[in-house]
């Protein structure tokens, strides 16, 4: 039996790393690396799988939204940034044999017609118990249900 289709979203700000720069990227598609919180580093190890799709969201921009789908096109492998002294995402006390942190990569797969903001997300009674939503959420890689998926995708191309 093979595994379902698992469903993402990842942020991102968009001066550190825009929809339009993974648009633009050979074959629309980049590593997602510098992930340096354990929970979203576990979802990226242990739980997203290739084809799995995630929506790309702007954080920390007016106005927060999300830009569009991605797929997963590499499951979980150690990043090489944390052992790159020259990399920002350095971490010295990362381990080759035993690393630490992983990333995925993502190849962007359709823009929205129009960012979908925080503020039309939020006047969606079917997505209160999204995590994006939920008070204090604050983490760059977390799960999206099969019906938080649909419906986004839903007001996405209807409004």
């Amino acid at each position: 039996m093979t595994a379902h289709r698992r469903y993402w979203l990842l942020k991102s700000e968009p001066s550190a790393f825009s929809w339009n720069d993974l648009w633009t990227a050979p074959k629309r598609t980049t590593s997602w690396d510098g992930v340096r919180n354990f929970q979203a580093r576990n979802f990226m190890r242990d739980d997203m799988r290739t084809s799995d799709l995630a929506f790309f969201y702007h954080s920390s921009a007016d106005p927060t939204a999300i830009m569009g789908v991605c797929e997963i096109v590499r499951a979980g492998y150690p990043d090489d940034t944390a052992f790159d002294s020259h990399s920002h995402h350095f971490d010295p006390k990362s381990d080759l044999k035993k690393p630490t942190w992983y990333m995925v990569d993502i190849r962007a797969v359709k823009p929205f017609p129009h960012p979908l903001t925080l503020e039309r997300l939020r006047a969606e009674r079917g997505l209160a118990q999204m995590v994006l939503l939920k008070r204090g959420s604050r983490l760059s890689v977390q799960p999206v249900t099969e019906p938080e998926w649909e419906i986004v995708n839903r007001i996405a191309t209807s409004d």
